[in-house]
């Protein structure tokens, strides 16, 4: 099943008073493994950058200035999310600025239906506790040094490992490697061991062997060794 982990950053906390979208990151997941393909993109705001705002993601006006408006993306971005569900960590933030920004460009919004909110399934799974993503990523034991400041495409990358463990596929996959490895060696499973037509040549010489029969007969009366070599 394909899935995009996807995350936003933005000039404040509400669309509906003229806050807008800065950045959108998105990474593809498949059958709960990351496939290696993402989607990411700066946006022109047309607006100023409030400090609280430039504090957390670090993007200035001068740095937006000069990158493409909604409209100007929107199209690569409806190709790569496509209709697959969208995992989004408190996924009624994120979704509303992104519908905010469809219907500016008139295009239908995002189904509230397709979202996975990893904030609820980390509330479920871990209640009483602080589910931010830097909790989440020491909980599972994900690396997160790089974020120093929040990025929308490094976000949905560690939103992703998380996802992967939140929901226990990581372990799954390790068993299900397991098993398929056991049923190898056990001959029971789809791939039997293959026979060679003609077996190895030895790589123990006669040689070796009497001076490994030598040996043994150094370690006492009744040595382990001899039920192996027929002694």
């Amino acid at each position: 099943m394909r899935e995009i982990v996807l995350d936003t950053e933005t000039t404040g906390l509400d669309p509906l008073r003229g806050d807008r979208l800065v950045e959108v990151g998105c990474v593809e997941i498949f059958n709960r493994m990351p496939t290696g393909q993402t989607f990411h993109a700066y946006i022109n705001p047309e607006r100023d950058m409030p400090a609280e705002a430039f504090a957390v993601h670090g993007l200035s006006s001068e740095f937006l200035a000069d990158k493409p408006v909604f409209a100007g993306v929107v199209e690569r971005f409806l190709e790569f999310i496509a209709d697959a569900p969208l995992v989004i960590h408190n996924a009624a933030f994120d979704i509303s600025f992104i519908n905010a920004e469809l219907e500016r460009v008139k295009r239908p919004a995002v189904s509230r239906e397709r979202l996975v909110d990893t904030l609820l399934l980390a509330r479920r799974k871990h209640p009483g506790v602080s589910n931010r993503l830097d909790d989440l990523c020491s909980r599972y034991a994900i690396d997160n040094s790089r974020r120093t400041k929040h990025g929308a495409l490094l976000d949905a990358e560690l939103l992703a490992e998380v996802y992967i463990d939140l929901i226990g596929a990581r372990q799954s996959q390790l068993i299900l490697a397991t098993g398929v490895r056991d049923s190898r060696v056990s001959g029971q499973g789809e791939m039997p061991r293959r026979q060679r037509s003609e077996p190895l040549a030895p790589r123990i010489s006669e040689a070796d062997r009497i001076a490994h029969r030598a040996f043994v007969a150094t370690l006492g009366e009744k040595p382990i060794w001899n039920d192996f070599i027929g002694a």
